[in-house]
């Protein structure tokens, strides 16, 4: 075979238009007899001869040898090595002008062999760019698309396999598709995580590799945005719908779906079509982990659109869904837990829609909803979180909210977290604390929780050392004590919680942490109005952080500080006196003031401070060294009367202590 290969290349080289036909085709069929038995052996000779150079003028739609020598460039294009030589040879436009000929087999060969030189290589893939290879294929999938014979399919297989390959995001590890020929064995590599497979298929093999970086990815966004403006998608889905009894064909679209759905341009465009149908029909049908697999990598980020989750939930996914946690929540197998984990994450994705969301809840008598509260109880943990995530997301209007909590939500919430407070589980913690700070923000909640006991069950949280949790606990207990004179007291004067706001107020790696603990601060002084909450924060050192959340570059921030500091000025000045003057208040109200910048509401509450503050004799003398007469002076012609009255107000006070 050696002998006779090496013939075959010497006379391949040696090859003019002369040649006749059955001297060609003898040599063709001996260099595939070759790849069949050692394609990378073959390939590497094929590559050493020069013959490559000699293919380019042997693709023409005139010679009878087209589809063979197609066929030998989609072999050899099968090796990774191969594939930039076969683009540095010329073969790409020839091979793309072959895509216009009408022959069945020259087409499926040079479809092959496109998709394979397009297969993780950037230059293949811009080579077919430049020749304009995919708005054929894409005219020649548009055209197959209603045609069912077997042929047709066949066809339709390798130029979809090929359009993958040409928009494949190596980056995001997608599959890409190594096109064979029935009943070739492609290398196979073993499972080892999602989207980690290789695959036969009527002659497909699917594979993945790793990325090559920002550079190659911004060029397949440019790719598969182009694909997309060709009016791929529609094609595709409608192609889905036809074939959905083609396993090839449909996991073809599975993955062309998979591969351009991650751009917001592509689910615009799903969003007009019936993807939502033929992908729950098609998910209805599969038994396999693997075929559920590839329907749920598609469905994932087609749900980040609102549009599409309202159509997936009316297509009855969520039955779906449902029906795979009940089969599998009690299964230690990993197939059934991967899917327990994706059926309830993807549950959780689809309550992100308001739409899909209130659709779902019912009026809280929802059998969904009732469903999901079933969830939370569940020795799962993966339930519990799912269950937990779902709550908050049901907990985003007052009326859902109110609802909840008079049905007994809470104990529910507050049961869960119980079980988690000694080493549990992190992401359930922050999970449940999600949904009891959502279910706090109606008015009518408060009181309600309160008296449940939830900032007991919180304050169990204090420990924790993870951010996240520690974030979730904080904004809970400020959404539970808003109007609530009685529990920002009760809390206020906790030491144990005031110290550790204190120590949290520093967290500046935790940027959501230190603003957190710092409005809680804030709010147990502004909600109590309490001379003992003072003195608590005061004596844990809290003092300075509420002068440096005057400072904040959220107007929200700088106007609770300014509150609570006017607060603590009127209510506990002497207290307070040292920290404010060390922590700088008076010449940070000073530049608020000066600053054009700041809101009125900033100069306003600025003003009223200033004139508390002066009831201090050491902060008094600091406000007359910083000539605070001039700028307030200034502000009585304030656009905004309420800046302008307190602006007149304050100059009197001023000119009197003066």
């Amino acid at each position: 075979m050696a002998d006779n290969l090496s013939d075959a290349l010497k006379n391949l080289k040696l090859t003019t238009t002369d040649s006749t036909a059955d001297s060609l085709e003898g040599c063709l069929d001996c260099l595939l007899q070759a790849l069949a038995q050692n394609n990378m052996e073959t390939s590497e000779k094929i590559q050493k001869s020069g013959v490559l150079q000699v293919f380019a003028s042997l693709l023409t739609p005139q010679s009878s040898c087209t589809a063979k020598v197609a066929n030998i460039i989609a072999e050899v294009a099968r090796n990774e090595f191969m594939r930039n030589p076969c683009v540095d040879a010329g073969l790409i436009p020839p091979l793309v002008q072959l895509l216009n000929c009408k022959d069945q087999e020259v087409l499926l060969q040079t479809g092959r062999a496109l998709g394979n030189i397009c297969y993780d290589s950037h230059e293949g893939r811009n080579a077919v760019d430049r020749a304009g290879g995919a708005h054929i294929v894409v005219d020649h999938i548009r055209s197959l698309c209603s045609k069912t014979d077997p042929a047709s399919e066949k066809l339709l297989t390798v130029f979809c396999g090929m359009l993958m390959n040409y928009s494949n995001e190596n980056g995001k590890q997608h599959r890409k598709f190594a096109l064979c020929l029935p009943g070739e064995q492609p290398h196979q590599k073993k499972r080892k995580k999602k989207l980690m497979s290789t695959i036969l298929l009527f002659g497909v093999s699917m594979c993945v590799t790793e990325g090559h970086g920002a550079i190659e990815i911004q060029v397949l966004d440019t790719l598969q945005s182009q694909l997309i403006n060709m009016g791929v998608i529609p094609t595709l889905v409608k192609l889905l719908g036809i074939h959905c009894q083609n396993a090839a064909l449909t996991e073809m679209c599975l993955v062309a779906f998979g591969n351009l759905a991650e751009l917001e341009s592509s689910k615009e465009q799903f969003a007009y079509t019936n993807i939502a149908e033929e992908l729950v029909k098609l998910f209805k049908k599969q038994i396999e982990h693997d075929k559920k697999e590839m329907i749920f990598e598609v469905l994932a980020p087609l749900a980040e659109n609102d549009v599409i989750k309202l159509q997936l939930v009316e297509a009855g996914l969520v039955e779906c869904l449902l029906e795979i946690v009940q089969k599998t929540v009690d299964s230690d197998k990993e197939d059934d837990i991967a899917e327990l984990k994706t059926a309830s994450d993807l549950m959780v994705l689809l309550l992100l829609g308001d739409e899909s969301m209130q659709k779902l809840f019912e009026g809280g008598k929802g059998s969904v909803f009732q469903r999901v509260l079933s969830w939370i109880p569940s020795n799962s943990h993966q339930l519990q979180l799912a269950g937990a995530l779902a709550i908050a997301n049901f907990a985003r209007n007052d009326g859902n909210c109110i609802h909840m909590v008079d049905n007994g939500i809470v104990q529910k919430l507050m049961d869960l977290l119980d079980r988690h407070v000694e080493d549990g589980n992190v992401t359930v913690q922050h999970a449940a604390l999600s949904a009891l700070r959502n279910l706090a923000i109606p008015v009518v909640n408060k009181a309600k929780m309160l008296s449940a006991g939830v900032a007991e069950a919180v304050l169990k949280f204090l420990r924790s050392e993870m951010p996240p949790v520690q974030f979730k606990l904080l904004g809970t207990l400020r959404m539970l004590i808003d109007a609530q004179a009685e529990a920002a007291e009760q809390l206020g004067k906790n030491v144990k919680l005031v110290e550790r706001l204190v120590e949290w107020c520093e967290a500046k790696d935790h940027a959501g942490v230190m603003g957190e603990s710092n409005r809680l601060l804030s709010a147990l002084i502004r909600h109590s109005k309490s001379k003992d909450v003072i003195r608590t924060i005061v004596q844990s050192g809290g003092i300075k952080h509420l002068v440096t959340m005057a400072t904040s570059e959220h107007v929200i921030m700088q106007n609770e500080a300014l509150v609570a500091l006017a607060l603590i000025a009127a209510l506990e000045l002497v207290t307070a006196e040292k920290d404010l003057e060390n922590a700088q208040l008076v010449q940070i109200l000073h530049r608020l003031l000066s600053d054009d910048r700041s809101a009125p509401e900033i100069k306003y509450n600025s003003m009223v401070l200033i004139c508390a503050l002066i009831g201090s004799e050491p902060l008094q003398k600091e406000v007359q060294s910083m000539a605070f007469l001039e700028v307030v002076s200034k502000l009585r012609s304030h656009e905004n009367k309420t800046v302008a009255q307190q602006a007149s107000l304050t100059e009197q006070r001023l000119a009197v202590e003066s």
